[in-house]
This record gives C-alpha cells, structure tokens and sequence, in this order.
C-alpha cells in the first residue's frame, strides 16, 4: 500500500477533499495545502576492530525481530546524519566512536505500526580499539563481534541492510 493512501483527510484543514496530486503527494482542493511523502533519513554503522571483526546487533524489535543488523536507526530532526549516526551508536551500544566516513546509500522499505515507510539509508563506515567494550541497550537485544569471513549478509532481517552487508563484504569497503 502506498503510504498516502493512509491519509484520507487533509492534516491542515481536516476536509476529504484531499485527493493524489502526484505519485508522492496529495493536495487539498478545499485550502490549498500540498503534503509530499518524502523518504525519512536513517544511518547504520558498520563498526570495526582492528583485528577486523564486525560488530553486530541482534534485533530486539519489529520488524524483523531476532534478525541481526547493524547498529543504527532514524535521524531525528534537526541532527545531521553524523549526529544522528554518534547517537544511535550511543544508544545501542554504548561506544563513543571517532571519524565516521560514509560509504554509500540505499533505499529501503520500514515497516511501522501498519505503515511502509520509505527511508533512504546511509551507511558509515568506523573503528573502535580492541578493546571496546560494547552493551547491547534501546532496540540491540544483543551485540557480537563477528569475523568478516563468519558475516552472513541472510540473516539480516532488513532488506537494505542485507544488501549493503553484501556490497561492503564484496568490496572490503
């Protein structure tokens, strides 16, 4: 289902004559107002050891619930997609890290409360020393540092996250 086809009544007036103008917006012929249904911004962190170990996160909410993934989530507003990166990586795992360096991004498709979300998912790229001490915290019910060659990009549960666990295992990025 297409997320406008969930808003059935114009949010600043309240009319029903709020119909689709485009295929990501619908505008209200009673006051004018034109909603657009933009992806949201969301960051996960491929975190490094030097011995090359990966850290990874076991899902402990839906969706995908029991998958692994990456440490990561939403930006909130008025972060930048660093800061929000820092506090996620905060949040689930305790760890401050240092230079985070983007890789790339991929769309991606979230499931929430009976709503697709489109997100647009920026992966970064940072290291921790040996010795990090990472705590599984917020939505990680559980954290490990596994070897690249023991990373197996089918259990994770979330599609864009899979794809880049493919493409930064095939390009060592």
């Amino acid at each position: 289902m297409h997320p406008l086809e969930k808003f059935r009544f114009c949010p600043v007036c309240g009319s029903a004559d709020f119909a689709v103008n485009n295929v990501k917006s619908k505008h209200c012929a009673h006051c004018g107002f034109t909603y657009y249904a933009n992806p949201s911004s969301a960051t996960a962190a491929f975190i490094l050891r030097p011995d090359g170990c990966l850290l990874v996160a076991r899902r402990g909410k839906e969706p995908a619930r029991g998958t692994l993934d990456l440490p990561g989530g939403f930006v909130d507003m008025y972060e930048t997609t660093e800061e929000g990166m820092r506090r996620e990586i905060m949040e689930e795992t305790g760890l401050v890290v240092g230079p985070l360096h983007y890789l790339f991004s991929l769309p991606n498709l979230y499931e929430y409360s009976g709503m697709t979300i489109h997100t647009i998912d920026m992966f970064y790229r940072t290291e921790v020393p040996q010795d990090a001490q990472p705590h599984a915290d917020d939505d990680a019910a559980e954290l490990m540092w596994l070897p690249k060659e023991k990373v197996q990009p089918e259990l994770f549960g979330l599609h864009s996250v899979r794809k880049a666990v493919e493409r930064f295992l095939a390009n060592g990025d």
